[in-house]
């Protein structure tokens, strides 16, 4: 096994577990903040999902799933298209919502396609590209995989939380 189809694997497994925690839920139960200020199942969802599009597209040179494959329209959020979560306020974590799981379910197997259909063209040396010189020591194309595939794995399981939470409630 390459560098390549452990990341292909890790990608996989967070797929796995999206469908898990996402499947099933209503739309109160995907959208609900448990105190009225934490994140929801729907944004630590869509958040993941977007940060791994984000960085994904750019490191392959494609546009993102977001925009090219119109899951920006499909989920009409009341935020800038180029918005990922990243540093939102409690209102726009608010704003994410969804009427049905099928909708985040659809945007992340997008882009778990784009992503597997770029890993498939890496080789074990393309993991040595640097990506990012702003950081010191630079930021090599494997270390951003390594992590987003860490800030995936902390967001889906904050969602799993959620949902156990929720679940013990019923």
């Amino acid at each position: 096994m390459n560098g390549t189809d452990v990341l292909a694997d890790a990608f996989g497994r967070i797929r796995e577990t999206v469908r898990e925690v996402v499947g099933g839920l209503s739309a109160d139960e995907l959208n609900e903040r448990l105190d009225g200020t934490t994140n929801s199942i729907t944004w630590l969802v869509w958040h993941l999902t977007r940060i791994q599009d984000d960085h994904i597209a750019d490191a392959s040179g494609l546009e993102q799933v977001w925009t090219a494959k119109g899951w920006a329209a499909r989920l009409d959020l009341p935020l800038p298209s180029h918005s990922t979560g990243y540093g939102h306020s409690g209102r726009q974590v608010a704003a994410v919502r969804v009427d049905s799981p099928d909708l985040l379910l659809g945007y992340h197997e997008a882009v778990h396609e784009q992503t597997l259909a770029f890993l498939g063209t890496l080789d074990d040396a393309a993991l040595d590209r640097v990506v990012d010189e702003s950081w010191d020591p630079p930021v090599t194309l494997g270390v951003r995989l390594v992590s987003v595939v860490g800030d995936d794995l902390q967001h889906i399981g904050q969602a799993a939380l959620l949902r156990g939470v929720l679940e013990h409630r019923s």
